[in-house]
């Protein structure tokens, strides 16, 4: 096992910049996960560690050893891909032992590794299958299970459960976790799929065009965010950012005008003459009535998901519902755990709390201001 270390690593491809100054360390033995939109460059990354793409500069260290200029075959990493990248003529033994035989390890401890890890994933009684008889499932297993027979030093998961269905990505998820409490290895596994970071990590490092937005553990990253890009990606429903402006003491949105406390007002002394956004997490805004709520709107989406349900709600100019905000409608998402029917069209009453409001920079995005508590004890995925 070791630690692996990224300092000012950048990779160009034809003058287009994929990555661009990626420095961060990850402990011996922890698992983290880099996670953004398609096209952020995590991909590039893993490979880069990998020694599957050349780095156009900057340094690499797997322990102590710089391994830029070391082959991808002696780096002593295993990975383990989207595609599963099984042999198909060769049974699941043959496929877990591979690895092994190629390094001239004597037969009988392949024999036992092959068995351990066999034991170890679930899959004994699958030995002496071929890949084309396995379930998608059972693939991914073996395609686990021949990165660990190897004991390397690092793990590197792209995306490995993005081709399965949604049930058996969720049971897949719980193995991984316990897989890794097992081995113990330093774990680097990248994901689009915001749910899979935020329940496997021990870090999360969030990705935005080449760039490392934020680093920090799930629950950080969740509740403090850096800037408005970190906020939206991370989290479901995403969060909500409504344009705003302070005038006399109070925060205006749209036609909606809220008074705030005297601490957030000499917050945005500054923003007098100058725009920012609201952000509101969907568990953070409460449903009400009219008379009660801070913000009116109407209902015009809802998506039940059984123990609770997401509204797709526009902000109102008047309590009377008859016209939509100035310009292209405020459109917020909430989430509700009542059993009572919201029809669409129906007009309601939203209501925060203060403590429950983020605010971001309008220009560069920058959070100026976090929630003073946690949204919940436990983070939403």
């Amino acid at each position: 096992m070791a630690s692996v270390r990224l300092h000012e690593l950048s990779q160009t491809f034809e003058h287009q910049i994929a990555i661009r100054d990626i420095s961060f360390e990850i402990p011996d033995g922890e698992f983290w996960v880099l996670v953004g939109p398609s096209g952020c460059g995590k991909s590039t990354i893993l490979r880069s560690i990998a020694g599957l793409e050349p780095i156009t500069s900057g340094q690499i260290f797997i322990g102590d050893i710089c391994v830029n200029q070391i082959p991808a075959r002696q780096r002593d990493v295993a990975m383990v891909f989207q595609n599963y990248a099984l042999y198909p003529h060769m049974s699941v033994a043959k496929n877990l032992a591979f690895g092994l035989e190629m390094r001239q390890t004597p037969p009988a401890h392949i024999r036992d590794r092959v068995v351990q890890v066999a034991q170890m994933l679930g899959i004994t009684h699958l030995l002496d299958r071929l890949p084309r008889q396995l379930s998608g499932g059972q693939q991914q297993r073996v395609a686990l299970g021949r990165a660990i027979v190897r004991q390397p030093q690092v793990f590197l998961l792209d995306e490995p459960l993005s081709n399965l269905d949604a049930q058996l990505r969720a049971e897949m998820r719980g193995e991984l976790k316990l897989l890794h409490q097992a081995v113990n290895t330093t774990t680097i596994y990248v994901t689009h799929d915001r749910t899979e970071a935020m329940t496997l990590a021990d870090r999360l490092v969030v990705l935005s065009h080449g760039q490392i937005q934020q680093i920090g553990t799930p629950a950080e990253i969740y509740t403090q965010p850096a800037n408005r890009t970190v906020a939206t990606f991370i989290g479901d429903p995403p969060m909500n950012l409504l344009p705003a402006s302070y005038r006399n003491g109070q925060i205006v949105i749209g036609s909606c005008h809220w008074e705030c406390s005297r601490e957030l007002q000499n917050q945005l002394l500054s923003y007098r003459d100058r725009n920012f956004e609201v952000g509101l997490r969907a568990e953070a805004i409460v449903l009400t009535t009219v008379e009660a709520g801070v913000f009116t709107a109407r209902v015009d989406v809802i998506e039940p998901l059984g123990r609770e349900t997401v509204l797709r709600v526009s902000l109102l100019t008047d309590p009377s519902g008859t016209a939509p905000t100035a310009g292209d409608a405020l459109t917020v998402m909430l989430i509700t755990t009542d059993r009572v029917a919201h029809p669409i069209g129906e007009i309601v009453g939203l209501r925060f709390e203060e403590s429950d409001l983020f605010i971001f920079d309008g220009e560069s995005g920058g959070c100026i201001h976090a929630p003073s508590r946690n949204i919940s004890t436990i983070v939403p995925v």
